[in-house]
């Protein structure tokens, strides 16, 4: 407890961290223990997955949110996987030709592991029916039939033509059979007359030629209508013969296609269309008899391309013997989530077709799991409607982008839609899902199921061991030598202080898990057959070194006095307040001077960084709440008289946060009383109205600040930190700076209000220096008055 002048004593080493016994742990090394399987750490996050999971119905869909680092995509794909296992494979989806509407491709539903036969049986079938069909057409039975349907057709020709001729004849005309139909023309002297010869007859022959003409011309369309009829029925018969040639030589592959997949309704109805097509479509097979060096090359590429309609797209297969897919996307771009429709060139122009559909991530996951990142997804055009658009309609649409933005509309495949069955998991930052909840109706209730994953686990003797196993698993997973028990007793404290409590150790097994693997490489590189505690702590000074010559530069600045930091004696209105720099994989504490002056004046206390824009809302809260303090502890009777101005001294930069507001108060209050503040003593701690000590955070950080600046710049004999009391639980302080504290070369102080502090920083009882402030206050309040009198 605090005395009556020197306030709180220090804290013992056994407050400033919480060390790890490597004998409590019950190994020797990780060797002796089984590698960690299981999900540790995050026992909200797994209930909720496996409830969404375990839902039937549409819209539980899963957000997992929580800090980096968490382990949020390893868990989810571990509890996925499992989950997949107990499901069977979905089927397949393949994409055909749709003979009835050749721009909406046909999507078939198969079994797992089917479509690639489908695809392997219409190979062999078409390559079967462009050699059958135009063996068929050449057979000799083809050919006598083919020459009977030609002579029954003359031989009708001729018995309507016959008697007209002879009639004709008879008259002095002639008949000639054209591709036109029947022509009439004068016989002069034996032979058909030119219209010059005609017209050179006398006039009464000619008549008579033109009578004759007149009286044939009835019976002559009578024939004519007869012999169109008679060709339309040849016409008729050869094309039946051809389709009944063509029903014979193809028929059996079709109907031994659909005897192999009478299992599937889908398949024979196509097949049905299919069937009918070739026969539309006969031709196409007979120029095989010419083979493609015959051809010029763009009527054989044109032929190629035809058969495409036979060939079957494998849009999606699956593993018969497999289970549910669970589809990890590192690319949430639109076609890679949705698929796409390819286009080739062809003659000058972009061609497409049911063979050019590619899946996306939807599709492959169709039937399983879809595992996106939120902030990727909300990136990319079009894609968050997208999904969202699927999830609701239980439909996977395929659309290229353009579709989505052109002005006009213009001709393009429309693929059939696919039914959904999938679970979506969706991993962001917690910001994101509460933006999206309140912004978008539609997250509420496509995503009902928040999986929150937590940053920290209880230090307990279950965790301790489930770190061991952890670091068991890295070192396996990496060939690297097994750690021995001093070596996870300085990780698991290592995992206290990432936690920010010495009672919890962090869930970021990604940090841990670099730590692991460079602390088995110094250990290799030593030559160790196992990994020590010195070896981790070599890791992980090397990673500081790696990251801190920001930190190193400043401190070399202070020690040169570039940037002045005073850690001896005793100041009036100054103090060492702490602040932490955060530079992403490195955040470090460094000591800032904090002055204050006190005048005559209206009641003003002037944060200096907040008239200049250098200090942020938090920050000029903690100071407006400074001024509070003075006014309920100064100015019950009376109203203060003083302009007072507080500033962080050579602070270039903008600064954030409330916990220098102590440092401030304390600062203000020895320049209002006139007693000095020890220099050899830093602090943090945040203040409220009421003079209570508050917590902040980087407690850790800003004491090895203060301390690394004072063992560079001189001897350490005494000097200290004051921080809350509230903050004792974040204390997981570095070895050297415990060892010094054990020696009394280093002190830390926990203070529950600004008096304990007070009695520290000024070596009196608080009351002495509050009645000082008082005095000083009163005086000036009574300046204030003289000067108001007439």
């Amino acid at each position: 407890m605090a005395s009556d002048t020197q306030g709180p004593t220090p804290l013992g080493t056994g407050d400033l961290t919480h060390r790890c016994d490597p004998a409590s742990l019950g190994f020797a090394s990780t060797a002796e223990l089984e590698p960690l399987t299981e999900v540790v750490g995050q026992p909200r996050a797994v209930q909720a997955v496996d409830l969404a999971l375990s839902m039937r119905g549409r819209g539980y869909n899963i957000f997992a949110t929580g800090p980096a680092g968490t382990g949020r995509r390893t868990t989810l794909e571990t509890l996925l996987r499992q989950r997949a296992e107990e499901r069977p494979a979905p089927p397949d989806v393949v994409y055909v030709y749709d003979f009835k509407k050749p721009q909406a491709p046909r999507a078939l539903t198969l079994p797992a592991g089917r479509g690639r036969q489908l695809e392997q049986d219409l190979q062999t079938f078409v390559t079967q029916a462009r050699e059958q069909i135009p063996l068929a057409f050449e057979s000799s039975s083809y050919q006598e039939r083919h020459r009977q349907i030609h002579e029954s057709m003359n031989r009708r020709r001729e018995e309507i033509i016959g008697p007209l001729r002879e009639e004709a004849l008879k008259r002095g005309i002639g008949l000639q059979l054209t591709p036109a139909g029947l022509v009439t023309v004068p016989i002069i002297r034996g032979r058909p007359a030119t219209p010059e010869e005609f017209e050179q007859l006398p006039e009464p022959v000619r008549d008579r030629y033109l009578r004759s003409l007149e009286e044939l011309r009835e019976p002559t369309a009578a024939a004519i209508q007869e012999l169109r009829r008679i060709e339309r029925e040849s016409r008729d018969a050869h094309v039946e013969l051809d389709r009944e040639v063509g029903e014979f030589a193809a028929g059996h592959l079709v109907d031994e296609l659909k005897s192999r997949w009478s299992d599937s309704q889908e398949v024979l109805g196509w097949l049905d269309d299919l069937r009918g097509d070739m026969i539309e479509h006969l031709g196409e097979f007979r120029t095989e008899q010419q083979g493609p060096e015959m051809l010029p090359p763009v009527i054989a590429a044109a032929r190629e391309a035809f058969f495409r309609r036979y060939a079957v797209n494998c849009f999606v297969t699956n593993d018969p013997d497999g289970h549910a897919p669970v589809v990890v996307e590192p690319l949430a771009g639109y076609y890679d989530v949705f698929g796409r429709i390819e286009y080739e060139a062809a003659m000058g122009a972009f061609a497409t077709d049911h063979l050019h559909l590619r899946a996306g991530a939807l599709h492959r996951a169709n039937g399983g799991f879809l595992v996106l990142q939120a902030l990727d997804v909300l990136r990319q055009p079009f894609v968050w409607d997208r999904l969202k658009e699927a999830l609701r309609r239980g439909k996977a649409r395929l659309a290229n982008l353009g579709s989505q933005v052109t002005l006009f509309p213009t001709a393009a495949l429309e693929p059939d839609e696919i039914d959904l069955d999938i679970k979506v998991v969706l991993v962001g930052p917690g910001d994101v899902y509460h933006l999206l909840h309140a912004l978008d109706e539609d997250m509420r209730g496509l995503f009902k199921i928040r999986a929150d994953f937590d940053d920290q686990m209880p230090r307990d003797e279950e965790g301790i061991r489930h770190y061991a196993r952890f670091v068991n698993r890295v070192a396996r997973a990496n060939g690297q030598i097994p750690f021995a028990a001093d070596a996870v007793a300085r990780l698991v404290e290592h995992g206290s202080r990432l936690a920010g409590h010495r009672e919890r150790l962090t869930t970021r097994f990604g940090r841990l898990s670099d730590v692991v693997e460079e602390a088995a490489e110094w250990a290799a590189r030593a030559g160790q057959d196992v990994v020590r505690a010195q070896d981790v702590q070599r890791a992980l000074d090397e990673r500081v070194y790696r990251s801190n010559l920001v930190e190193q530069r400043l401190r070399e600045m202070t020690e040169e006095g570039t940037l002045r930091v005073e850690t001896e004696g005793a100041v009036v209105g100054q103090v060492n307040g702490l602040a932490v720099i955060s530079l992403g994989d490195h955040s470090f504490g460094r000591p800032t001077r904090i002055s204050a002056t006190a005048s005559p004046g209206d009641g003003t206390v002037v944060n200096i960084d907040r008239e200049v824009e250098l200090s942020g809302p938090i920050h000029d809260k903690g100071f407006l709440i400074l001024a509070g303090f003075l006014r309920a502890r100064f100015a019950h009777n009376r109203p203060l008289s003083l302009s007072a101005s507080i500033v962080f001294e050579q602070s270039y930069s903008p600064h954030e946060g409330d916990s220098a507001s102590s440092a401030e108060l304390y600062a203000l209050l020895s320049a209002l009383s006139g007693v000095p503040l020890r220099q050899d003593v830093a602090v943090t701690g945040s203040v409220d109205q009421h003079g209570r000590i508050q917590a902040v955070g980087g407690v850790n950080e800003k004491i090895e600040g203060f301390f690394d600046l004072v063992r560079t710049s001189g001897e350490l004999h005494g000097h200290g930190v004051l921080i809350p009391r509230t903050c004792l639980s974040q204390l997981m302080l570095r070895h050297d700076v415990v060892e010094a504290a054990e020696d009394g070369r280093f002190r830390v102080w926990a203070v529950d209000t600004v008096d304990d502090g007070l009695a520290i920083l000024t070596g009196r009882p608080a009351v002495e220096v509050l009645e000082a402030v008082q005095q000083r206050l009163d005086a000036l309040a009574e300046l204030a008055r003289e000067k108001r009198r007439p």
